[in-house]
């Protein structure tokens, strides 16, 4: 009777339930770092999962103090889907030259009020994570996801973001995210 759940951000849970013996008892419960301060729990149902494995996650959920929401089992999501395009797009400005990571970080900060700019948040989740989600969404919903050659060239050389100290930033000295 044990329900089973997976936190993954971008792969099918249809697809990981039918590899389990009691897919009826397997949901999606994607959490958001740093989940201590995010309030959303985005619910994944798949295909298999029953009514009560959906109403025990939400009630687990919100044990938690989360809030949750039941989102489709596509590509990305809700957040993954929406945030990664707004990541791909902010890699094909720092590709195209003549704009910085930070100057495009700033710009979402201080024009559309977002708390920390798409590259510091791709640093904050790992740039390898983020090459990985890109690439997942790729495939399922086309080129607007393709991974940019920034992206790519930083992973390629080791350069993950804050877990190795440097990806769009230098993270060896003061915190270098751009504030308001």
């Amino acid at each position: 009777g044990t329900v089973l759940a997976t936190n993954t951000s971008s792969i099918s849970i249809t697809q990981l339930a039918a590899t389990i013996s009691h897919p009826e008892r397997y949901i999606g419960m994607h959490f958001f770092n740093p989940v201590p301060v995010m309030a959303l729990l985005e619910i994944i149902r798949g295909l298999q999962p029953s009514d009560a494995t959906h109403a025990t996650a939400m009630a687990f959920a919100e044990k938690l103090g989360k809030t949750p929401i039941t989102v489709p089992n596509r590509p990305g999501f809700i957040v993954n889907r929406l945030l990664f395009a707004m990541i791909a797009e902010a890699l094909r400005i720092v590709d195209e030259g003549g704009t910085s990571a930070q100057d495009v970080d700033r710009a979402l900060c201080l024009g559309a009020s977002h708390p920390i700019g798409p590259l510091a948040l791709a640093d904050f989740i790992g740039l390898d994570v983020a090459l990985d989600i890109l690439e997942s969404l790729a495939s399922g919903l086309g080129a607007r996801y393709a991974p940019s050659s920034a992206l790519r060239e930083r992973v390629s050389q080791g350069h993950l973001g804050r877990k190795t100290g440097r990806g769009f930033y230098d993270y060896s000295g003061e915190e270098p995210v751009p504030t308001r």
